[in-house]
Parts: C-alpha cells; sequence; structure tokens
C-alpha cells in the first residue's frame, strides 16, 4: 500500500526560477526521487545551463535548462511553447521564480510595485493557465497532476521590513492558490502552496550570509536547509500528497505558527 509513496519515478517536472536557490533545491529533490526530466527555467541562460549540468550528473536523470524570463506574456508563451513542443504530458509544474522589492513607504516606487505583483502573481496564473492542456493530460484520479506554488510567510504574517509589494504579492498568491485548487480538482490536477521561512538564497541575503543571527528568530534554531524544502515539495509533488489541495504548508521553522509575535530579519524567502 505504502510502496513508492514519495517516488517521482518517471515523471515531468518544470520548475520556474530553478537555477538557484529553492527552485535549484526543488528540482535536486525532484532528481533525487527519480524524476525522468526536470526543467528549470532563469533569465540568464548562462547559469541555468550550468546548474542543470550540475544536477543532472549529481543525482541523474535529465535536466534541462530553458534560458527564458517569464516576467511577461511573451515570455510566458514562450516558456509554455518549448514545453508543449518537448512534452505531450505535464505531472509537475512548480511556480518559483519571483522577486522581492524594499523602499520606504513614503519612497516606494510604482515600478518596484509593478514588477513584484507581475511576477509574483501573474506569471503563476498566467503559466498555469497556458500549461493547462500539458497538466490535463498527465492527470487522472489515480495520479493527479501536481501545481506548487512557492509563496513565502511573508503572505501570511507581517514582516517588519519594508517590503509592500512582495507581502501583498505573497498573500496574494496563496489565495490564488485556493481558488485555482478549486477549478482544477475536477481535472484532477492538485495546486498546493508552500510558504518558505528563511533559506540561503540571492533574495534572502540575510540567511545566506548571517545564518546563525537569522536562526536566533527561528524557534527551531536554525535556518532551512536543501533537505527541508526538498522534502516538502517532493511530498506535495508525489502520491503522498495527492489529497493535499489548496493548502499552503509553512517550511520556516516554526516562525509563524510556534512563535508568532517574534520580531526580526531575514526569515522570509
Amino acid at each position: 500500500m505504502f510502496k513508492d509513496l514519495f517516488s517521482l519515478h518517471g515523471r515531468v517536472a518544470l520548475v520556474t526560477g530553478g537555477s538557484r536557490g529553492i527552485g535549484r533545491m526543488i528540482a535536486a529533490g525532484f532528481l533525487s526521487e527519480g524524476a525522468a526530466r526536470v526543467y528549470i527555467t532563469a533569465r540568464k541562460a548562462g547559469p541555468c545551463e550550468a546548474t542543470a549540468k550540475e544536477l543532472a550528473a549529481e543525482y541523474g536523470g535529465e535536466c534541462i535548462a530553458l534560458g527564458i524570463d517569464i516576467s511577461t506574456m511573451a515570455g510566458i508563451d514562450m516558456l509554455a511553447g518549448e514545453i508543449k513542443k518537448r512534452e505531450a504530458k505535464l505531472d509537475i509544474l512548480v511556480n518559483n521564480a519571483g522577486a522581492a522589492w524594499g523602499a520606504d513607504f513614503d519612497e516606494f516606487p510604482e515600478g518596484g510595485w509593478d514588477k513584484v505583483m507581475n511576477l509574483n502573481v501573474k506569471t503563476p496564473f498566467f503559466l498555469t493557465k497556458a500549461l493547462a492542456g500539458p497538466l490535463r493530460a498527465a492527470a487522472s484520479a489515480e495520479k493527479p497532476a501536481k501545481v506548487i506554488n512557492i509563496a513565502s510567510i511573508d503572505g501570511i504574517f507581517v514582516n517588519p521590513l519594508e517590503t509592500y509589494s512582495y507581502a501583498a504579492s505573497k498573500s496574494g498568491l496563496i489565495h490564488l492558490t485556493r481558488r485555482m485548487a478549486a477549478k482544477l480538482i475536477g481535472d484532477h490536477v492538485v495546486v498546493s502552496a508552500i510558504a518558505p521561512g528563511p533559506f540561503k538564497s540571492d533574495m534572502n541575503r540575510a540567511a545566506r550570509d548571517h545564518a546563525e543571527q537569522v536562526a536566533q528568530n527561528v524557534p527551531a534554531g536554525r535556518i532551512g536547509t536543501d533537505e527541508d524544502m526538498a522534502g516538502a515539495a517532493i511530498f506535495l509533488a508525489s502520491r503522498a500528497g495527492d489529497y493535499v489541495v489548496g493548502a499552503t504548508i509553512a517550511v520556516d521553522g516554526g516562525i509563524v505558527y510556534a512563535n508568532p509575535g517574534i520580531k526580526g530579519e531575514g526569515w522570509d524567502s
């Protein structure tokens, strides 16, 4: 009954923003659990290609780089077109690509608002829409397709940092996850989300460069590891997560729920 509960053997996945940080952790986890092919995207083709080669060499399976900027509708359509040319079915879509912007309330620019909201909310919706065909083609009652949106704990509680559009976008993505889940479950496409806390990444330089200091604000006493992030994504992507519909899982060492009153910096993804 429980054989291969967390296996991803033979599945095809796409991880946006997969060349580094949380996206890379998830792509590595999928390959380690037997995914046949994992596509990763990034704006910069060179680093994306390098990551794909490294992951394929370390974990086996195919890791294929697609250097495409998906912050625009043209980029979204280009990526969807590339996937459709290569694959009749897509088992797993991870909407991870994202951006952040911080500025004082009185100085916060429109550009910083639009860039973040477009990439963090608009892109996941329209990319999922553009890939609905391959996702539906892969899906069945016995083996649903999966969409996993990467949100943030900043969408659950108020971070004191002045990252207004980032917080709003991640809160919006969490609710969008619920709405998309309610629609797509009828097609046997399960939509869920992960809300990371502090993980080492270029976006979270505090966790990357000052891990011990950031860890003081985490009830678990440490920042997240590659295994923590990969484990949550593997759970949701595999048979183990088939009945988790519309939920957002906080992977944060207890920041949000174990101790909601703490103050500090660098805990968000």
